[in-house]
């Protein structure tokens, strides 16, 4: 069994990739914000939690949950 053939039986498809991938920039980006501000300043407090929650808790299971609505139709088939 190919790669390729393995993820489309998990019905993972490219734009679940890119929707991972960004999700792991978003996290990224949430960690350099924490580590370029002061300890006690507002990036490091308040705005890089937020996008690490964002990144963790919204984006990257989208990834894995999000189904377009052609696979949807495969599906029931």
């Amino acid at each position: 069994m190919k790669t390729n053939e393995f993820f489309e039986s998990l019905g993972l498809t490219r734009t679940n990739l890119y929707i991972f991938i960004a999700s792991l920039l978003v996290i990224a980006l949430g960690y350099v914000l924490m580590a370029i501000g002061d300890t006690y300043d507002a990036l490091s407090l308040y705005v890089s939690p937020i996008v690490l929650v964002i990144g963790y808790v919204v984006i990257l299971p989208l990834s894995i949950l999000y189904r377009s609505k052609k696979s949807k139709d495969e599906v029931k088939q």
